[in-house]
């Protein structure tokens, strides 16, 4: 059974980012478990947290990374999202879009299996996804591979976390997570991994607050930023990895063979 923070998605939010080492953020968390519960596959973990994987994908010049660099208000990312490497587990194709201060979502669940024929430009169809009979998942899956096409995005970097994760109970109206030990490497393939031996840790120990809402801001929320002095800051994963581990990780990634044939056949434009 999927778990309901998975299979659910806010379309359209606000996200807020603070770091907070690790002795303020525990002093948070009960303060947070006064209005929010913890997520339903968190409960049921030790450290109330679970793993998550995503693998970026970005062009040979790296067009999502400067866009986030650039501070540019209009921008997106593409992604494959998982929480495991068990082959019967799903991969999400996720465009995280942000327009000025709006966040914007768009996913389809796939099967692992589907995910290399996918990547390499095999047109998706109901017996790639999850949900057979989901158009959405459908719609939202190729158009990433739209995008993905136009762009000539490719893997480029795995990124692993541990999320706690507190959300409202019926609605989904606000959500706090708390990321802990943030790791990235560098993964040209459409390989689903779980680890890396390259892998740094571009926060080291401190932890990535995430305050998320789709209406107004919780009064709550403001009291929590005021009460242990949050200060908002920019913590993005990818790019966190990228200026650590150097865009040589980038930059010596090969072109892979699936993609070189897409371009020899006049699929993608050769530039």
């Amino acid at each position: 059974m999927l778990p309901v923070h998975m299979s659910r998605m806010q379309e359209q939010r606000f996200e807020l980012k603070y770091l907070v080492e690790e002795a303020r953020a525990l002093r948070i968390r009960p303060y947070v478990q006064q209005y929010l519960s913890v997520d339903p596959f968190g409960m049921k973990q030790a450290d109330l947290s679970y793993s998550v994987h995503s693998l970026y994908l970005d062009s040979d010049s790296m067009e999502t990374y400067w866009h986030t660099v650039n501070g540019n208000s209009n921008r997106f990312k593409l992604r494959l999202r998982y929480y495991d490497d068990r082959p019967n587990t799903p991969c999400f194709f996720e465009i995280k879009r942000r327009m000025n201060h709006v966040i914007l979502k768009e996913r389809g669940g796939v099967k692992k299996s589907a995910v290399p024929g996918l990547l390499a430009g095999e047109f998706a169809q109901p017996e790639h996804l999850l949900q057979r009979d989901s158009i959405h998942d459908l719609q939202a899956v190729r158009h990433f591979q739209t995008v993905m096409l136009q762009m000539r995005a490719r893997p480029f970097m795995h990124v692993a976390y541990r999320r706690e994760a507190y959300e409202a109970e019926g609605d989904n109206s606000a959500r706090v997570t708390f990321d802990r030990q943030v790791f990235c490497g560098p993964n040209g393939e459409p390989d689903l991994r779980v680890t890396s031996p390259e892998f740094v840790p571009p926060f080291g120990r401190i932890v990535i607050l995430e305050l998320k809402f789709t209406d107004r801001f919780p009064q709550w929320f403001r009291l929590l930023v005021e009460r242990f002095d949050c200060v908002l800051a920019g913590a993005a994963k990818y790019v966190g990895g990228i200026d650590l581990g150097g865009q040589k990780w980038a930059s010596g990634l090969p072109m892979p063979g699936w993609l070189e044939k897409l371009a020899d056949d006049g699929i993608i434009p050769v530039k």
